[in-house]
């Protein structure tokens, strides 16, 4: 499982737009799931964790890998 930390996410449209990006990642093959409040989102599967970023960024976001 991979955790990253997004920032610029304002309401649930933004949350939806992430998951939706991170989910179309090539390994990502469990859940995806998205917190507006906390900021982060964990990703299922064996994606690699810099196409996980590019595909926030690509969203208008920002991410960082979170421990």
């Amino acid at each position: 499982m991979t955790k990253l930390k997004i920032e610029g996410m304002t309401c649930n449209h933004c949350v939806m737009g992430v998951k939706q990006a991170l989910e179309a990642v090539p390994g990502v093959t469990g859940k995806v799931e998205v917190s507006l409040e906390k900021k982060q989102a964990t990703v299922e599967g064996t994606a690699d964790a810099q196409a996980l970023i590019a595909a926030v960024v690509e969203e208008g976001y920002t991410a960082t890998v979170s421990a």
